[in-house]
């Protein structure tokens, strides 16, 4: 068993190492985004159940019927 590496045989697994990495990291921040825009949705859904809740199923009935121009 070799006992030292060679420079060259370090200067590859380093390269090796940092394309494996950046190409995680790319994954995790597009999950991170796609997540973001998941959350606006719930967020946005939670909004408009608590207008339904604090305001009755009528009410809200009426303002989406309204909203949408029926």
């Amino acid at each position: 068993m070799e006992a030292q590496m060679s420079e060259q045989d370090t200067q590859t697994k380093l390269a090796v190492h940092e394309a494996i990495c950046a190409e995680r990291y790319n994954m995790i921040n597009n999950r991170m985004i796609e997540g973001d825009r998941r959350m606006t949705k719930i967020e946005y859904l939670l909004y408009a159940v608590i207008f339904a809740v604090l305001f009755g199923p009528g009410v809200a009935a009426d303002f989406v019927k309204k909203l949408l121009g029926i």
